[in-house]
């Protein structure tokens, strides 16, 4: 007994020989378009969607599909009398096999120079249609929208001369899955367009990248997926080079690794454990940049991960080579220093394009039954607006180190305190449950390191209390900037300036929670 078959795809890799397997399967092939002209090109004879509608093609081939025969044969239901007999009445020939992919939406919108007017064309509306029809009635009509699932078609009805059920769920659930992605993009692509900031739907797709060994912890398994709309500057799309996979903790550490560093300008590494910054260093090379990371904490940066926004030269590699690093990420390995690192055979050696670092600006985080959105903390800031609130004005060298620390700052867990000089952070205090609490742990790191001569301290977020600046002030620092905004501002103020420590405010907070 014929089949019938209905193919029409904009991507037709592979399409000609699943036809051909189809044919001798004893299918008819109904078809439309550029793929009836591929498939006659390559001598399989098709049946053109017209002559099953009796109704032409028009305004640009929007027209074509939309069409009783089509969608009677799509969803008439094989068990139900009163469904066939519509068919006959109709004239509507069942279809058997659904062979459906999309006008190529998201990669016209990609391109860098394309129009509105282009992008609403690519929009298809025929496609999604037909692949709904088939998926709805999945218990009689297989529907295959990824050229990847043609072996497993063609196996079926070979061995069989039908599709179990299982597989037709399977594709079904693949199909809406596929069409609830198309029309996410083309709803997030409008909603942009015509610059609404609070839509009362959000609607996000993501597509997998890599399943992972396991979670943030050995019993919990986890997924990699990226924005299906990808973004250049991203972790999901470093180019990995060298070692084994990435995992969960990899993965978000890396994260934290490329937002603080591409902050800089000026040759900067940054080494991370557990989300937060161990060491920050920076110079005129990218071999002082990693120096100065690691001698900010040579202890905690063993196993950590390193990123740089220069590319890793030779002498960076050696001393790199010296430690055990679990990644590195930079612009680009030099021939030579790749060839070193890649000895270590774990190592993960990644590359990433700085070029598109603030190209993103929202960020998701989520939580029980919902989803945060919100701005990236990118908001630019000029030393110009800073308020120094105290006597003393700071020296040129303070302010530079101010400036370096109040960059880095803003990527410590809340209640985040950071200690640094011109070119390395000295100390740092994070994710303490009070602000004087992370004071002590920044000073005593910067005073075992015999590194709090000269150092200033960053605070992420205003100090409630005066105590702070003054366990700051009695162990040599003179410099501070914060926010402020505090109803306790002044007595901040008053401590700052009994010790002779100048203070600046920058009326920007920087919560990392």
């Amino acid at each position: 007994m014929t089949k019938r078959a209905l193919i029409s795809v904009s991507d037709k890799t592979g399409i000609v020989a699943f036809a051909q397997k189809l044919i001798d399967l004893n299918f008819e092939i109904v078809s439309t378009g550029g793929t009836k002209v591929a498939l006659e090109a390559a001598g399989i004879q098709t049946v053109g969607i017209e002559e099953v509608t009796q109704f032409p093609e028009m305004m640009d081939g929007r027209v074509k599909t939309l069409h009783p025969k089509i969608h009677g044969g799509l969803l008439g239901r094989r068990d139900l009398p009163t469904h066939m007999n519509a068919m006959t009445e109709h004239d509507i020939v069942p279809i058997d096999l659904v062979v459906v992919n999309l006008y190529p939406f998201k990669e016209t919108i990609l391109k860098p120079d394309v129009t509105h007017e282009e992008a609403i064309e690519n929009i298809d509306i025929g496609g999604p249609s037909m692949l709904r029809s088939a998926a709805k009635n999945h218990a009689f009509v297989t529907v295959v929208v990824d050229p990847s699932d043609y072996d497993l078609v063609l196996s079926e009805y070979q061995e069989q001369q039908a599709t179990n059920i299982t597989t037709r769920q399977r594709l079904a659930a693949k199909v809406f899955r596929h069409t609830a992605a198309y029309d996410a993009l083309i709803a997030n692509y409008l909603t942009e367009f015509v610059e609404e900031a609070e839509p009362e739907k959000l609607t996000l797709t993501y597509e997998l990248k890599q399943t992972l060994r396991y979670g943030e912890n050995s019993h919990q398994n986890a997924s990699f997926y990226q924005d299906a709309l990808p973004s250049g500057f991203s972790i999901a799309q470093a180019k990995q080079l060298h070692g084994k996979e990435l995992s969960y903790n990899n993965i978000r550490d890396a994260d934290a690794a490329i937002r603080i560093v591409r902050e800089y300008e000026h040759p900067t590494a940054v080494a991370v454990k557990h989300m937060n910054p161990c060491g920050l260093g920076k110079g005129a090379t990218a071999l002082d940049a990693y120096l100065g990371a690691y001698e900010a904490d040579p202890v905690s940066i063993f196993g950590g991960i390193v990123a740089l926004n220069r590319p890793v030269d030779l002498a960076t590699a050696e001393e790199m080579k010296k430690i055990f690093l679990e990644i590195i990420i930079a612009p680009a390995f030099d021939e030579d220093a790749f060839a070193l690192l890649a000895k270590k055979q774990n190592l993960r050696l990644l590359t990433l394009d700085f070029a598109g670092a603030n190209q993103v600006k929202k960020e998701t985080v989520s939580v029980l039954g919902g989803l945060l959105v919100q701005d990236i903390d990118n908001v630019a800031e000029e030393t110009q607006d800073w308020q120094v609130v105290t006597k003393r004005q700071p020296t040129a060298e303070e302010l530079d180190a101010l400036t370096f620390a109040w960059k880095a700052v803003k990527h410590v867990k809340s209640n985040a305190i950071l200690l640094a000089n011109q070119s390395e952070t000295v100390g740092i205090g994070a994710g303490q449950m009070n602000r004087v609490g992370s004071v002590k742990i920044a000073i005593e790191q910067a005073e075992a390191a015999g590194k709090i001569a000269g150092a200033v301290l960053a605070s992420d977020a205003f100090f409630p209390m005066d105590d702070s600046v003054k366990y700051a002030a009695e162990h040599g620092i003179k410099a501070i900037i914060q926010p402020g905004g505090s109803i306790k501002d002044q007595d901040s103020i008053a401590m700052a300036d009994k010790y002779g420590v100048t203070m600046l405010f920058t009326n920007i907070r920087h919560f990392k929670h």
